[in-house]
């Protein structure tokens, strides 16, 4: 983790398992979830993301939003993009979003799948007297993210952008609208390609491109390998880490990579710029976790069962209840089970609690 220290064809698009996109290897050839893995972290992996997207187009278009988001889009230019959080008006968040400028008056705002119809109505909710439609994203058409990890990500992405943008343009499709947008996890660079398309197609529309040109290092990856830079990386995902119940300030990094604290008024905006101002001191935070028990390859069973998602975490002595897990994985670097997971600020980085009704201990480790 920076914070801690299957091949074969995917269903869902995420291409040819790990076969190398360039002309020529790198090193021993390997196959399977490491060498995905060992792709995110020496070169850079793609992968797929599921995402939904909302329109919001009209006159009013970019004013209504800077209303409704803690991001300054204010001067967010035609091919940019940018991470913003849309909160409830008590602060809670309602949606981890990010805002795709497409022109002046015509916003795309798209989040992980599953989420945009929570998107649709609560930005909907809050329109009143707007010169702006808003409507969700929907066949024939779909929002196709990319995601590119790794040390050659940004040089990765800016490619493939600059290739796709080219197809689509020549096919007739919408807009064009492709944005090479930041992405990087803590430790790790990352940049996200997103497009507007037919629905469908996203994986196939890229490996058409001249991937070959590619350093050959670059793989395809798997959920499998994915996670594991992910949760290493102390990176947060919608419905995982980031909840409606969630407190921006909660979540390491967020506050920077999201808020705008010189901007003007916004829903939601009270209470970020109160604890921000009192040093973003909450009751709880996201850290990362190690099962020290059960290490090595023939430990992994018996470590990923011993931290999976939703377990309550406690003391490792007296057993006051301090916490629960969000995300677990296998890490490759460390040989062992690694999660995330909200944990009482009275719990220090670098100590053990315990989950409640297994013994493994587990190591707490602060995120970058």
């Amino acid at each position: 983790m920076a914070g801690l220290g299957p091949s074969g064809d995917d269903p869902s698009g995420n291409g040819p398992g790990t076969a190398g996109l360039g002309p020529s290897g790198n090193g021993e050839p390997q196959s399977g979830a490491e060498s995905e893995w060992a792709a995110l972290r020496r070169v850079a992996g793609l992968r797929m993301l599921a995402s939904d997207g909302v329109w919001v187009r009209g006159s009013d278009a970019r004013r209504f939003l800077q209303g409704q988001v803690s991001q300054d889009i204010s001067e967010l230019g035609a091919g940019q993009a940018a991470d913003t959080l849309v909160l409830s008006p008590q602060g809670k968040l309602d949606a981890w979003a990010r805002v795709v400028c497409v022109s002046e008056d015509t916003f795309l705002c798209e989040i992980s799948r599953g989420f945009g119809p929570g998107l649709l109505e609560r930005i909907t909710r809050f329109r009143v007297r707007v010169k702006a439609e808003i409507e969700a994203v929907a066949e024939p058409w779909e929002i196709h993210v990319l995601g590119v990890r790794g040390p050659l990500a940004h040089e990765v992405a800016a490619f493939i952008a600059n290739r796709l943008h080219a197809v689509l343009e020549r096919e007739g499709e919408p807009g064009p609208v492709v944005v090479a947008a930041e992405a990087s996890w803590p430790g790790l660079a990352g940049s996200d390609v997103i497009w507007l398309g037919k629905a469908g197609i996203g994986g196939e529309l890229v490996n058409a491109l001249p991937l070959g040109e590619l350093d050959a290092g670059v793989l395809w990856c798997g959920e499998d390998a994915w996670e594991s830079a992910r949760v290493e990386a102390g990176a947060p995902v919608m419905g995982a880490e980031i909840t409606p119940s969630t407190i921006p300030a909660e979540v390491p990094g967020l506050l920077e990579r999201a808020v705008s604290f010189v901007k003007g008024c916004y829903t939601g905006q009270e209470l970020v710029a109160r604890l921000e101002a009192r040093g973003s001191r909450v009751a709880k935070r996201l850290c990362g976790l190690v099962v020290e028990a059960g290490a090595g390859d023939a430990g992994r069973d018996a470590g990923l069962a011993a931290l999976t998602a939703g377990s309550i975490l406690q003391e490792a002595e007296g057993g006051k209840v301090i916490g629960s897990v969000t995300s677990t994985a296998w890490s490759y670097g460390l040989r062992g089970a690694v999660g995330l997971g909200y944990v009482h600020r009275s719990i220090e980085a670098g100590e053990t609690v315990r989950v409640v009704g297994a013994q493994p201990v587990i190591r707490v480790m602060g995120l970058p």
